[in-house]
């Protein structure tokens, strides 16, 4: 996989131009998504996150803000495939039995 540089010192593009954070696997995205979905501050996504420094959270952030419209709808069409997926699968056989018990 080859990684693109970005002006944020942290940030880095993937082959796909998906922002990650530089040396992990964390997609800038599911930082954000987790800020969004619990409420974290940076340091409690860096106690949640141990081996992601504080400056990576922050220009994981910075990046978010300055390409906000352009990851949100990453993040709705991320949303949206997932809920395909949901609709096309069958429920798990336990699911079924439990739901028909009620």
């Amino acid at each position: 996989m080859s990684l693109v540089e970005t002006r944020y010192e942290h940030i880095v593009l993937d082959d796909a131009g998906v922002p990650r954070i530089v040396g992990t696997t964390m997609k800038v995205i599911e930082l954000v998504l987790e800020r969004s979905a619990y409420g974290w501050s940076p340091e409690e996504l860096h106690f949640q996150h141990p081996y992601l420094s504080l400056g990576q959270i922050h220009s994981a952030l910075a990046y978010y803000w300055d390409h906000q419209d352009e990851l949100d709808q990453d993040i709705a069409r991320r949303r949206e495939r997932a809920e395909e997926l949901r609709r096309m699968t069958p429920p798990a056989p336990l699911i079924a039995r439990l739901k028909a018990q009620s």
